[in-house]
């Protein structure tokens, strides 16, 4: 059978080559142009082209999100669930040469933070969890966003706090996407080295589209590239400016808005009634009876259409009959819910969130949730290294250089800024069902009672220092709480207070002694044996 299959292969080769045809190739039929689908080439570098679309997509993003509600609705989804309301939180963990944390440099860093977080940018408008929300909408938005760190003395600024640093956040309009100079390596108004790193960026002193950059000119400033973030979306190794993760949906935003409005002015069209006159049979037409004007131009008739109206102007053989609409349509809600399904995912957001539907059973609902979390802790994780991270280190060396929080001699420096960023819990859907099973995890020894308050979205030191001050508030008004495990024998004796001695005379609550109980238990005790004896006598006899 082999001879036979090499035979046939060896003479459709020779066949082939008789008349002039290569043999088939193995090959990915994706990679062979075909009549059904249109082949597409991509050799264009990353930065070209990000300076082929990326204006055009931040300005169509940008008209989106004043225009249309379910543009707006996504970023702001995106916002909350990636900074939240109070921010992503920092708890300083700064490190001795042995690794443990330094508790009272901890605890100055902290002060010093919640002092900084009122006025950390340059016009004292936005706080630092407000400030972390306006770059990661432009980040969402536009693609990229940049900030200058601001360190010391800096002419006509005054800082707030006793520590001089702050932020200057801001678009990116500011750097400009046509500036190029190869001899200086300056690409899209980006300065880099030899390995691709940057060295210094050209912002514009005005917005470009402020009425001063008319009069200022296209004058730009040189940032240092150690003094400058940039919280940028990349596709691509090696691209130098982000664009817009949503313009994959552009065009099925675009749709969907297009048809809602189509769909409105079709409604309004269907609520104005539109009727007609139906003559009827020609033969039963009877011209004469048509009333005429001067001229001999038929006179139009006025019916009125109010409820309960009797028409009885009516000719022999006609009716009234009204035109309609088909709306609305029975398939819109079905087409939108699908388009919304795929922006969704394309965007990276959950459809119950961009839709506002939440039809479903519980399962359903929190799988839907833990797969879509994945996609907020990673963007959570981007904004923390691209930003937040770099602002914390600064902070922390502005605080030992300026000498507003010293830098303790035991702390190891190259540890002294270590962390925990603290991002968005996963919110519960069935608060009874998750907090049951976390109990059962830290009862079991699987997880911790932190773990659980970090999963909660709070800090586990505030919860431990309100724990604190409430129950010993509470024990000195004799108050007992269901939650407070000192009153319990297992408590006092974990806490180290002995334990009553049992007094056969205490009465319980109806009355009765302890001695009582126990001699009544002892009688049901050996009635219970007596029974069992009788009932072992009549079944050996």
């Amino acid at each position: 059978m082999a001879k036979d299959q090499k035979k046939r292969s060896a003479k459709s080769s020779g066949k082939a080559r008789a008349e002039g045809k290569k043999p088939p190739e193995a090959t990915y039929e994706a990679a062979e142009p075909s009549k059904q689908r249109k082949f597409r080439r991509d050799r264009v570098a990353p930065d070209q082209l990000v300076q082929r679309g990326a204006l055009a997509i931040r300005d169509q993003m940008r008209y989106l999100e004043r225009n249309h509600d379910i543009a707006r609705g996504i970023i702001r989804t995106m916002v909350n669930n990636v900074i939240g309301p109070n921010g992503i939180g920092i708890e300083p963990q700064p490190r001795r040469r042995d690794g443990t944390i330094h508790e009272e440099y901890a605890n100055v860093l902290r002060s010093m933070l919640r002092q900084w977080a009122r006025f950390p940018e340059v016009t004292h408008r936005h706080h630092f969890s407000k400030s972390q929300r306006l770059m990661a909408q432009a980040w969402f938005r536009d693609g990229e966003a940049w900030t200058q760190l601001l360190i010391g003395r800096v002419p006509n600024l005054t800082f707030r706090t006793p520590l001089p640093f702050a932020l200057e956040l801001f678009e990116a309009d500011m750097v400009p996407m046509d500036y190029d100079d190869p001899s200086l390596n300056i690409r899209q108004g980006i300065q880099r080295n030899a390995w691709g790193q940057i060295t210094g960026v050209y912002v514009y002193k005005t917005f470009p589209g402020d009425n001063n950059f008319l009069v200022r000119g296209t004058e730009a400033k040189r940032i240092p590239g150690d003094r400058i973030l940039q919280l940028a979306d990349l596709d691509r190794i090696g691209q130098l400016r982000g664009v817009s993760g949503m313009a994959s949906i552009i065009n099925r935003l675009e749709d969907v808005k297009d048809l809602e409005e189509s769909e409105r002015i079709a409604a309004k069209l269907a609520a104005r009634l539109t009727a007609y006159v139906r003559k009827g049979d020609p033969q039963l037409y009877n011209p004469e009876s048509v009333q005429t004007d001067d001229r001999g131009q038929p006179i139009q008739r006025d019916i009125a259409f109010d409820p309960g109206t009797i028409i009885d102007g009516l000719g022999a053989g006609e009716e009234i009959g009204l035109i309609d609409t088909k709306r609305p349509n029975p398939n819109i809600y079905t087409w939108r819910q699908g388009q919304l399904r795929a922006a969704a995912a394309g965007a990276g957001v959950s459809y119950s969130s961009a839709a506002r539907d939440y039809d479903g059973t519980y399962s359903g609902q929190r799988q839907e949730l833990v797969e879509q979390w994945v996609n907020y802790a990673v963007l959570t994780d981007e904004f923390v290294g691209q930003w937040l991270q770099p602002v914390w280190e600064a902070f922390v060396n502005t605080c030992d250089l300026s000498g507003v929080a010293p830098m303790p001699k035991d702390v190891d420096r190259a540890l002294a800024h270590d962390c925990l960023f603290v991002g968005q819990s996963m919110p519960w859907i069935d608060p009874m069902k998750e907090a049951q099973a976390w109990q059962m995890l830290v009862q079991c020894g699987f997880a911790s009672e932190v773990e659980v308050m970090r999963k909660r979205g709070v800090n586990p030191l505030d919860v431990l220092d309100q724990l604190v001050s409430w129950r010993t508030k509470a024990r000195e008004k004799n108050l007992v709480l269901t939650s407070d495990a000192w009153h319990t024998k297992v408590g006092q004796l974990a806490a180290g207070i002995p334990s009553p001695a049992a007094d056969d005379d205490d009465e319980d609550d109806d009355g009765a002694t302890k001695a009582d109980r126990r001699s009544m238990r002892a009688r049901w005790s050996a009635r219970a044996a007596y029974r069992a004896s009788r009932r072992a006598a009549r079944n050996h006899g």
